[in-house]
């Protein structure tokens, strides 16, 4: 399948699909072979501390990915080139790229492959988490915050805004269910409090017994175990 070159197209597989930050000519769903959304960056900062650190989401190797793919009007193309790089490599922890992404069709369109600008996991970063055990993920999640708020509210804003865009992340699924979200969200409709507050009484004295790893004590960020 012939890629076209001649457009500029972001691909978005978090944050960037429901919140782009920038103009754009165009929007449609958009599947990039090869990569996969993960929970695999330790957040210092945004969703955790250097004590605490919490995980956000990336792009890594293998699997694939569906997300949203923004075509970009010529002449807005170099600022949302520079707004996309102080948003996104200000720690090093992205690495920007070029991938072929297949457009969304309609029955009898003919399909459409494009390149498109993403940001994908630097594996070699210190805050590359890799590949975690769940309950880990989920240990470091139902109990870290930082200057964005919750990391657990990450979740459960990453996991709406998907099924608003008709996304469906089984890994998530089950990762939602292990921070005992699923209870604190049901309980918060009920008594018309927040999720993280529920979520926080709910757990407070609930421990995962889940085993150090190696990668807990790299580069310096080391994370109580869960």
């Amino acid at each position: 399948m012939p890629v076209e070159p001649a457009d500029t197209w972001v691909f978005g597989y978090g944050s960037l699909m429901w919140n782009p930050g920038f103009a754009y000519a165009e929007a449609r769903r958009a599947r990039l072979t090869g990569f996969h959304r993960a929970f695999c960056i330790y957040s210092i900062h945004y969703r955790g501390t250097e004590r605490q650190p919490g995980l956000v989401l990336g792009l890594d190797r293998g699997g694939i990915c569906d997300g949203i793919a923004f075509r970009i009007a010529p002449e807005r193309r170099a600022e949302t080139v520079s707004y996309l790089r102080r948003r996104e490599l200000i720690y090093g922890v992205y690495r920007e790229t070029l991938v072929p992404v297949v457009l969304g069709h309609e029955t009898g369109e003919a399909p459409r492959t494009v390149w498109a600008i993403t940001y994908i996991a630097e594996r070699a970063h210190p805050a590359y988490a890799g590949c975690l055990p769940l309950r880990r993920e989920a240990s470091l999640i139902r109990r870290s915050a930082g200057r964005g708020g919750t990391n657990l509210d990450y979740l459960l804003s990453t996991l709406r805004h998907l099924k608003e865009l008709g996304i469906s992340e089984r890994r998530l699924d089950r990762l939602l269910t292990l921070t005992g979200a699923l209870a604190a969200r049901a309980a918060s409709t009920n008594c018309a409090r927040s999720p993280t507050a529920a979520l926080a009484r709910a757990w407070a004295t609930r421990t995962f017994a889940t085993p150090r790893t190696v990668r807990d004590n790299r580069f310096g960020y080391r994370a109580k175990r869960g």
